[in-house]
């Protein structure tokens, strides 16, 4: 019986042993191996988004690297075709075109008998080296055309140089008819203009160019310019330019 009592003592010792480390295996290091699994998990997951971060990172300043070129293309554009967010501004840039059409015309040697808007109501008649009319409301959205006409007289000379001035004008003009005529009257309809255009020396002769003096000519142009009236980015463009 002693040795039953003697031999109960280590078994008992050694069951309460296996219980205490079942339960503080349980209590303590399971959950903190699970932990440590789940904090390695997300150490992987944290690891591959900072490399994704990197490569955008890499990627954006690669992009703002260009954002100067980028700016100064979107100006150009905002030039040839401005926003415009009233009536008021539409106006404006009418104005706009008109004095550096006179502006042109001036420095060409150039006279401008007639201009109108012709897609405005109130100025579907011509103009007589008159300043244009103001323009109706902006439409939402897209480009939208502002049709003009003009007559224009001069020589030879004064054409050439006024028509290579129009190919580098600043703001966009898209023509879209050109109509020249010969003679001292050239563009006007009548019978004796006509006559006097008949009279006229030819614009071109075989491979003889026609001499600056020439003419006189007339130069009637229908066209177009643009405005948009989505607001210009060119402020957004410039500040993401310059940022640090």
């Amino acid at each position: 019986m002693s040795a039953v009592k003697e031999y109960q003592r280590p078994l008992l010792v050694a069951v309460v042993g296996i219980f205490v480390a079942i339960l503080l295996y349980a209590l303590l290091i399971a959950p903190q191996s699970s932990k440590l699994s789940s904090l390695n998990a997300q150490k992987t997951q944290l690891a591959g988004q900072q490399q994704q971060l990197q490569a955008t990172l890499t990627r954006l300043q690669g992009e703002k690297q260009k954002l100067p070129a980028k700016c100064v293309a979107l100006q150009k554009i905002s030039v040839q075709i401005p926003s415009v967010q009233n009536p008021g501004d539409l106006a404006a840039e009418q104005s706009s075109f008109y004095n550096q059409l006179t502006a042109l015309v001036g420095s060409s040697g150039t006279s401008i008998p007639s201009f109108s808007w012709t897609g405005n109501a109130s100025s579907a008649t011509a103009t007589t080296a008159a300043p244009p009319v103001a323009g109706q409301a902006p439409v939402s959205g897209g480009v939208v055309p502002i049709p003009v006409k003009m007559h224009i007289t001069g020589n030879f000379g004064q054409m050439s140089a006024f028509i290579a001035g129009l190919d580098s004008f600043p703001r966009l003009f898209v023509i879209q008819t050109f109509t020249l005529t010969v003679g001292a009257a050239a563009g006007a309809s009548t019978g004796a203009s006509a006559a006097a255009g008949a009279t006229a020396l030819p614009l071109w002769v075989g491979q003889i160019p026609t001499a600056a003096g020439g003419g006189p000519y007339g130069l009637d142009v229908a066209g177009s310019i643009y405005y948009t009236s989505t607001p210009s980015a060119l402020a957004a463009c410039t500040q993401a330019a310059t940022a640090k």
